[in-house]
């Protein structure tokens, strides 16, 4: 299965598009509070870490906040 898919901006020209699928975080959902949201805080990072090197996520940032945090129970 491909994850990536290609696409163009007329800026940066061709940027690889993530569509999944995503890492679940369904698992930590027995930790603490605390370390789920450093957890929250890690997969946000992860995240900008990858935009910031030109990659496009297929699943918007409000998605994304929203299924995490669904996924820790924040």
């Amino acid at each position: 299965m491909n994850t990536r898919l290609q696409t163009q901006t007329a800026e940066k020209g061709p940027v690889s598009v993530i569509a999944g699928p995503w890492p679940s975080y369904a698992s930590f959902r027995s930790l603490p509070e605390r370390e789920r949201w450093v957890l929250y805080g890690s997969a946000k990072a992860y995240r900008e870490a990858l935009e910031d090197q030109g990659l496009i996520m297929a699943e918007g940032y409000d998605d994304f906040v929203r299924r995490v945090t669904r996924e820790l129970e924040l």
